[in-house]
């Protein structure tokens, strides 16, 4: 990596990278003196309009549902067509658990594609999941130059 350089990544390459969803990293803002809360999470995205969608669970001892509140940001990286790729939005998010199933938000959480990770100690199906969207603040992506 050495010499690497970076351009901003237009908004319709950003949608192309990001696709209908994979996987990144979620992390929420803790206290001061406490780094971030960072967790890998699959994802599903609409790039009209541009939002996130996850499911997350909240097993016993986790702290994470103390967490979904507080700011957050997602990233997203990794090579596309041999050229180094990120997409770094920043927001709160929305659980869709308080929309009206007719609403615009949940509609889109079921158009999106979220990958299936099994990384659980009990069947998926076992596990409650909650679903949340991010309506990034901010959206920014880069790419090396080729």
């Amino acid at each position: 990596m050495t010499g690497l350089r970076w351009v901003q990544l237009p908004s319709d390459e950003r949608a192309e990278f990001l696709g209908d969803g994979g996987i990144g990293v979620l992390s929420f803002g803790t206290d001061e003196a406490e780094p971030p809360a960072s967790l890998p999470v699959s994802y599903g995205y609409l790039d009209e309009p541009e939002h996130f969608y996850f499911k997350l669970s909240f097993p016993p001892g986790s702290s994470k549902s103390e967490l979904v509140g507080n700011p957050a940001s997602f990233v997203v990286h990794g090579e596309r067509d041999g050229t180094w790729h990120s997409v770094v939005a920043s927001g709160t998010l929305e659980e869709l658990a308080n929309l009206p199933p007719e609403s615009a938000a949940v509609q889109r959480m079921w158009a999106v594609s979220i990958p299936t990770v099994d990384i659980f100690d009990r069947p998926r199906e076992e596990i409650p999941f909650h679903d949340f969207r991010l309506v990034p603040d901010s959206i920014t992506g880069r790419k090396a130059l080729e």
